[in-house]
């Protein structure tokens, strides 16, 4: 269960401190990911460590963690250089419920916030993960999936009249901490599995029971594939057919 008044602490130190942002215009992941590693481990002399030419976020107790908060691509060689020696946690937020509010560069003046009608689904890591694959089986990688309420700050700098479309995203503010979903071994991958999937399915199938796009159910079955918790049993038409995996 997620810890909701140390996140509230977390929050509170980081929001309340003026810290110093890269500008205007600059797309910044600075404040999700400073609450996440203060939430995950308040002590400052156990953030931002060197190791192995690298610097991890969290070092504590013989373990890494590391909150990445998109283009796990550019994780490669960290993960190249931690594993061998210790188990590593990547942390991946994901906006479950998301209000907008638009900033005018000009005058600073900030919008109403306005609710997102989409909603964040764990299913989002998946593409993530699909660039690290090759480290996936690895007994020292582990990944918590953390959906969290958000509000969301737009630039009004985009090509459209009404400047949105095209727009750069200044920052993104953590306002509740929903879920974490964590992946500790090749079981836990049967979390992602919906639980009404009977026998044998395609992608389409998949993605209708998921409420994802067929695109994202493809890439989650690739995953899924990979760590054995389905196998491909054939084709129905041109779609793998799928079943779930015995553990």
């Amino acid at each position: 269960m997620p810890d909701k008044k140390a996140f509230e602490e977390a929050k509170r130190k980081i929001i309340g401190i003026d810290r110093q942002r890269l500008g205007i215009g600059t797309l910044s992941e600075k404040t999700v990911h400073a609450i996440l590693k203060n939430y995950y481990e308040p002590d400052e002399d156990r953030q931002e460590i060197p190791i192995e030419n690298y610097v991890a976020d969290i070092f504590c107790g013989g373990e890494i963690i590391e909150i990445q908060t998109r283009q796990f691509n550019k994780m490669r060689d960290k993960l190249s250089a931690f594993l061998p020696l210790y188990p590593v946690t990547i942390v991946y937020p994901i906006p479950r419920e998301k209000w907008i509010i638009w900033i005018d560069e000009e005058s600073g003046e900030l919008s109403k916030k306005r609710k997102s009608p989409l909603k964040g689904s764990p299913y989002a890591v998946f593409p993530e993960l699909y660039k690290i694959k090759m480290f996936l089986k690895n007994p020292n990688l582990r990944l918590r999936v953390v959906l969290m309420n958000m509000e969301e700050y737009k630039l009004l700098n985009g090509w459209s009249k009404d400047r949105k479309k095209g727009a750069s995203r200044y920052d993104r503010i953590p306002t509740e901490l929903v879920q974490e979903i964590e992946v500790q071994r090749p079981e836990d991958f049967m979390q992602f599995v919906p639980p009404d999937l009977e026998g044998a399915f395609t992608s389409r199938e998949f993605a209708k029971a998921a409420h994802i796009s067929q695109t994202l159910a493809q890439v989650s079955l690739n995953i899924l594939f990979y760590m054995e918790t389905v196998k491909r049993v054939g084709k129905k038409g041109k779609l793998y057919l799928y079943e779930i995996n015995d553990f």
